[in-house]
């Protein structure tokens, strides 16, 4: 049986690297079985981070606070206005399926824009969701996850009311040919609390009592 989920909100921004030691942390406690899994919502001050998979010449500008860290993915920004969603799962409980798991944060973000009027949508071998705005497809939400055996880390970001002129100091996720997007740019002015509240009640939708995942 699933232990229940600790849902954690900080109201002032995380830095980074506080925010990845607590991570290990915790992962470390849950395959110890000493802590029960959690979702954990924040924002970071201003920083740029590469994945696994990122490539130098896609930082566009190297006097930015920027560095290396442990999820798959390329070049992302985070900062305030911006949602971030850590999820440290226990997948030894639900379904032991990588893309299984990215495509059910992917419709977790889905559900959720709609809840706002959004209509989301995924882009074959593009992970995030993407948001079609006069004929073009601009991302609004990218995934970063890390899996240690099978318990997972980092997780998700979504723009809510960030300077998305951030993002022009990077090529973001590798991607060239899309932009990035944002709640207000779609004009849904919303509070970070608003979103919380729609994404815990889209979790219970996409993650069933049995503790698999909703693909349908």
């Amino acid at each position: 049986m699933i232990n229940e989920i600790e849902w954690k909100t900080s109201n002032n921004p995380v830095e980074y690297d506080f925010a990845v030691l607590e991570m290990n942390k915790r992962v470390l406690d849950i395959k110890k079985n000493h802590a029960n899994e959690m979702i954990w919502l924040l924002e970071h001050n201003s920083i740029f981070t590469a994945g696994t998979s990122a490539k130098l010449e896609d930082l566009k500008n190297s006097n930015v606070n920027f560095q290396y860290t442990g999820r798959g993915g390329q070049w992302t920004w985070h900062g305030p206005g911006q949602r971030v969603i850590y999820l440290m799962l226990n997948l030894k409980n639900r379904l032991q399926d990588v893309k299984a798991y990215v495509y059910a944060l992917e419709e977790l973000i889905i559900l959720t824009l709609k809840d706002f009027y959004i209509k989301g949508t995924r882009i074959k071998d593009q992970p995030g969701v993407w948001v079609k705005d006069n004929n073009e497809y601009n991302k609004i939400a990218s995934l970063g996850i890390r899996i240690s055996s099978w318990i997972t880390f980092h997780g998700i970001s979504i723009n809510v009311n960030p300077n998305l002129n951030e993002f022009n100091n990077i090529v973001p996720c590798g991607i060239t040919n899309s932009g990035v997007t944002s709640f207000y740019k779609l004009g849904r002015k919303i509070s970070l609390k608003e979103l919380d509240i729609n994404l815990k009640k889209n979790f219970t939708k996409v993650f069933d009592n049995e503790g698999s995942f909703k693909l349908k």
